[in-house]
């Protein structure tokens, strides 16, 4: 009865004829029913300022954050997470993901391994957690044992704790500091929270840790300053933002960039501030990876 009550195991009552309707009609209910999550992640939005404040100050601090789900929730994390160290530059293990099952459940459901409570505890504490992280526990139905058992454990260790549910007064808000309840409703598959649900997950992960980055200076403007240049794309795109801030040609921005590995932080400030290599980066460094401020410091 517990399960059957949430909001997300009920019955959509503009699907009820799902297996009626034609393909059009699948497609009109599920983009109505899309276009409510972000309106339902908008009243959120000061929960998601709290959580963004503190895992930002936890990453500044040595910190690190850790998404911990099951199945969809799992996989919404190592999403995330894996997008982090080539759009902002962070070693790989500044935000990471804990899933239930391990790594193979990324590709292939292991059935059960959601229910064990002790093993979320357990493979926290294998990353050797510290109360200088941040454990970030995603269930859409708010009870799944698993990340409740992480979150206990990073309680205990003295972590912040924040949750990320689909359901009013979800089981996991009470084991974290930050509860994020977005009620998006019931899906237009009933039960199937890899839709809405899921969405609406994706979404705040993404601001957390997008929003997160740019309070620790990996923005400049809105271009990515901190991007790993491991590519010709991305080898072309640090060249395109170098001109974009510096008025510089193709030529000059290729040439600094040379010089500098293709870090473009320090490629902007040596050209905004006609500043040395090592003078842009003890600059940068000295303001806390803000290109702006490196550059007010030296001219």
């Amino acid at each position: 009865m517990e399960l059957s009550q949430l909001t997300t195991e009920q019955r959509n009552p503009n699907s009820m004829n799902l297996d009626q309707m034609p393909a059009m009609e699948i497609l009109k209910i599920i983009n109505q029913e899309d276009k409510q999550v972000a309106y339902a992640v908008e009243k959120v939005l000061p929960q998601v300022e709290k959580a963004v404040e503190e895992v930002s100050g936890a990453l500044r601090n040595g910190g690190r954050l850790f998404y911990v789900g099951a199945g969809t929730s799992g996989r919404l994390g190592v999403m995330d997470a894996s997008e982090c160290p080539p759009t902002f530059m962070t070693p790989p293990d500044i935000v990471q993901t804990i899933m239930a099952g391990g790594t193979d459940a990324f590709f292939q459901a292991v059935e059960g391994s959601e229910d064990d409570e002790d093993q979320g505890a357990r493979d926290l504490l294998q990353r050797n957690l510290t109360d200088k992280d941040v454990v970030l526990g995603i269930t859409a139905s708010g009870r799944t044992p698993y990340p409740i058992g992480a979150l206990k454990q990073a309680r205990r260790t003295g972590a912040y704790t924040i949750s990320l549910s689909c359901n009013e007064s979800s089981q996991i808000s009470s084991f974290a500091d930050c509860g994020i309840e977005v009620i998006v409703g019931p899906e237009v598959l009933t039960g199937s929270t890899r839709m809405k649900a899921a969405t609406a997950h994706k979404m705040i992960l993404n601001m957390i840790s997008t929003a997160s980055m740019v309070k620790m200076g990996k923005v400049h403007e809105n271009l990515m300053v901190d991007v790993h240049a491991s590519n010709y794309k991305l080898m072309e795109r640090a060249k395109r933002t170098v001109m974009e801030v510096t008025n510089a040609t193709y030529e000059k921005a290729e040439e600094v960039l040379s010089v500098t590995g293709f870090e473009v932080k320090p490629a902007i400030v040596m050209i905004q501030a006609g500043a040395e290599l090592e003078a842009a980066k003890a600059a940068i460094s000295r303001n806390g990876g803000y290109v702006r401020k490196a550059i007010e410091s030296l001219v």
